[in-house]
């Protein structure tokens, strides 16, 4: 019989493949992969590789800030039906109009988004970067796409700029709420709660740290403290457990599970690898477009 993960190991050497997955992939997946992180991280490894081929344990926007940053490099997404609701809440044409109103301001777009979305903006951001990526730009007035969430939270921590929000957000984060959090505090009292901020702005005034999905991880890893309240997709609990199985770690919220991102099992990694599917097509266009607001992104510091 088969060994599924061997197999896949000896396709990734022999066809010179890099596996990247996100934080939020089934455990079995992260221990396949070359790079576990989150999009920032993902779309920096992809940028830096010499690999002939990119296998990306993901959603599609993932897969496709791959392919822009590696227009020569054979991307594939092992599951093509996983997509993310909240990249699909905006479109190119959204964002054309939004500059037809506000002609003065600068597109920040969140990674989170498609390609053809990321090649109508000035720049990309990610959950980590954004405020830094909103402060760094001469633009006093600012459209945020496509996560109102974060964008709200922007607009708190960089007050002199004006933010215009899209409404877009994610599922699985916006649905957490006041009551969540009020009845893990009843629980546990005295225990930090770690947030990403595609959380609610009410949610997030309630928590003790707000962060991207690496800036959980690290806090909750290095922090003194032994247990932790985690406020983003379940993917990251399971991650830190395992990093850190001398400290607790507790879900806020039992709908912090993205069924995109669990599309994704051991079997479509090696049928991906094997028959090179599914590859990921961009027009030049987009490729062109998008590949700027990315590198303008990863040129901030």
């Amino acid at each position: 019989m088969i060994n599924v993960k061997e197999r896949i190991l000896e396709l990734k050497k022999s066809k010179n493949a890099l596996i990247l997955a996100h934080y939020y992939q089934n455990m079995d997946i992260q221990e396949i992969a070359d790079v576990v992180g989150d999009s920032f991280e993902l779309a920096t490894k992809a940028k830096a590789t010499d690999a002939d081929i990119i296998v990306l344990c993901g959603v599609r926007f993932m897969a496709e800030s791959a392919k822009i940053l590696n227009p020569d490099k054979k991307v594939l997404l092992p599951v093509l039906s996983a997509g993310c609701p909240m990249a699909d809440m905006i479109t190119a044409d959204d964002v054309r109009k939004l500059r037809t109103s506000y002609p003065d301001a600068a597109v920040v777009c969140y990674i989170n988004s498609s390609a053809a979305v990321k090649a109508e903006s000035d720049i990309c951001c990610t959950s980590s970067s954004a405020e830094r990526i909103v402060r760094s730009l001469p633009q006093k007035r600012i459209i945020f796409i496509p996560d109102q969430n974060l964008g709200a939270y922007v607009a708190s921590k960089v007050p002199e700029k004006e933010l215009i929000l899209f409404n877009g957000y994610c599922p699985i984060h916006h649905k957490v709420s006041i009551s969540d959090v009020n009845k893990v505090k009843a629980f546990y009292p005295n225990m930090p709660i770690l947030v990403h901020p595609e959380c609610r702005p009410e949610v997030l005034e309630m928590a003790d740290m707000v962060g991207s999905t690496s800036q959980i991880i690290d806090y909750a890893l290095n922090g003194t403290g032994k247990d932790y309240i985690i406020g983003t997709e379940v993917g990251v609990v399971s991650r830190l457990r395992q990093l850190a199985p001398y400290k607790n770690f507790y879900l806020l919220s039992q709908g912090l599970f993205c069924p995109n991102m669990k599309k994704t099992a051991l079997a479509d990694v090696l049928f991906s690898l094997e028959q090179e599917r599914y590859v990921i097509e961009l027009t030049p266009a987009e490729i062109a477009g998008a590949e700027l607001s990315l590198l303008r992104m990863i040129d901030v510091k």
